[in-house]
C-alpha cells in the first residue's frame, strides 16, 4: 500500500463520524430522525474535510439538529439563521455552510432574512423542514398551515391561507429549489447531495410528519396505496407522468395545467416536459401551484441554474480594489482624517 493509499484509508469518513455524543431528543417517531440520518449519510460522500462543515439553526424542533451532528454549528436566534450563515460564508467562502430551519422559523419572523440570502445567491444550503405546525410550542398553526386549520391558537380554524415554501424560494431567486419527503430516504439523500454540490443558494423543502401535533399532514404523498397517484416525480428532461396503474400525464391547455390519461408510448404533443435549467419563471410558477389546484404534488428538483455567487462577486471586488489602490491600512483608515474629542 502506497503512502497516498494509507492517507485515503485514514481520512475516509463514514456516517458515524458525523454523529455527536449528544442524546437525540425528539419525540419517538419524529420525521427529524430520518432527516438527521440522511444528512449523516450524505456528508461523507461530499469529499469535504469534516472541519469545513458548519450547520446553523434558528428556533424550533428542527433547529436542535446541529447538536446531533459532529461538526461546527450555531444555534442562533429565531429566524436569524440565514443572517448568521451569510456572515460565516462571507468570512470564509471555503466552508460548507448549511441552514436547518422550519416553516415557522423561516417563513414567519425569519422570512425577510431568508429572502435576502436567496436573492443574493450565497452558496449556502437551506433545509426547510416543513410540518405545517409549531411543534416546539405545542401545536399552534404556522405560516404553512392550510386555511381552516384548527389548532390551539386557531380554535375556529385559521383564516389566512398558507405560504408555499417552494414558491417563496423560486420567486426570491434561489438557483436551486427542490422538495423532498422524510419517509423517502433515497430520494431525500439524492436531493441533499445535489443541493450540496450546487454552486449558489440551494433551498430544499422537506415534508416532515409531526405525529404529535399534526399527524398525517402528508399522508397522501407518503402512504403506499396513494403516493404514486398523489405525487409526480420531477426528472430533468422527462415528461410529467404519474400514476400507479392507470398512467396519467400533465398537459398544458392554454395557460392551465390539466391531467389526462395516457399511453406512455404515445404522449400528447402538449404534455409538459420538466426542465430544471431553463429559468422559465412562468413554468416555475405553474409547477409550484400544482398542489393548490388539485394536481399531484411535485417532488424533486424544480430549478437548478448556474449563476455567479455573491461571495464570488465580493472577492472580485476586493481583488480589483487592492489592485488599483493597494492593500490598505486599517489603522490609518480608523485614525486618519478629521476627528474630535468630547470633553
Amino acid at each position: 500500500m502506497s503512502i497516498v493509499e494509507k492517507i485515503d484509508v485514514v481520512t475516509k469518513l463514514s456516517k458515524a463520524d458525523f454523529a455527536s455524543d449528544q442524546e437525540v431528543r425528539w419525540c419517538p417517531g419524529c420525521g427529524d430522525y430520518a432527516i438527521l440520518a440522511g444528512i449523516q449519510k450524505v456528508l461523507p460522500e461530499l469529499n469535504t474535510p469534516k472541519e469545513n462543515f458548519v450547520f446553523v439553526s434558528g428556533i424550533g424542533c428542527s433547529s436542535r439538529l446541529p447538536y446531533y451532528l459532529s461538526t461546527y454549528g450555531f444555534h442562533t436566534l429565531h429566524g436569524r439563521a440565514p443572517t448568521v450563515a451569510t456572515g460565516i460564508k462571507l468570512a470564509n467562502p471555503e466552508l460548507s455552510v448549511w441552514v436547518i430551519t422550519g416553516d415557522g422559523d423561516a417563513l414567519s419572523i425569519g422570512a425577510n432574512h431568508l429572502l435576502h440570502l436567496l436573492r443574493r445567491n450565497i452558496n449556502v444550503n437551506i433545509l426547510l423542514i416543513n410540518n405545517r405546525i409549531y411543534g416546539l410550542t405545542k401545536g399552534q398553526y404556522s405560516p404553512t398551515s392550510e386555511q381552516g386549520k384548527v389548532t390551539k391558537s386557531s380554535p375556529l380554524g385559521s383564516i389566512s391561507g398558507p405560504v408555499d415554501p417552494v414558491s417563496f424560494a423560486l420567486n426570491a431567486g434561489a438557483t436551486f429549489v427542490a422538495r423532498a419527503i422524510d419517509k423517502d430516504a433515497k430520494g431525500l439523500q439524492k436531493i441533499l447531495k445535489q443541493a450540496a454540490e450546487h454552486q449558489g443558494a440551494s433551498f430544499v423543502e422537506i415534508y416532515q410528519n409531526c405525529h404529535v401535533f399534526n399527524d398525517g399532514a402528508f399522508e397522501a404523498a407518503t402512504a403506499r396505496d396513494t403516493k404514486d397517484d398523489a405525487t409526480v416525480q420531477l426528472v430533468d428532461g422527462e415528461p410529467l407522468v404519474f400514476g400507479s396503474k392507470d398512467k396519467k400525464a400533465i398537459v398544458l391547455d392554454g395557460l392551465e395545467a390539466k391531467v389526462v390519461s395516457v399511453n406512455t408510448e404515445s404522449l400528447p404533443d402538449n404534455a409538459l416536459v420538466h426542465t430544471t435549467g431553463s429559468d422559465n419563471e412562468a413554468y416555475d410558477a405553474l409547477l409550484s401551484s400544482f398542489q393548490h389546484k388539485g394536481l399531484p404534488l411535485p417532488v424533486g428538483v424544480f430549478r437548478q441554474l448556474r449563476k455567479p455567487t455573491y461571495e464570488q462577486g465580493m472577492i472580485e471586488q476586493q481583488q480589483s480594489s487592492i489592485a488599483s489602490q493597494g492593500q490598505g491600512n486599517i489603522e490609518a483608515l480608523l485614525t486618519g482624517g478629521s476627528y474630535w474629542f468630547h470633553e
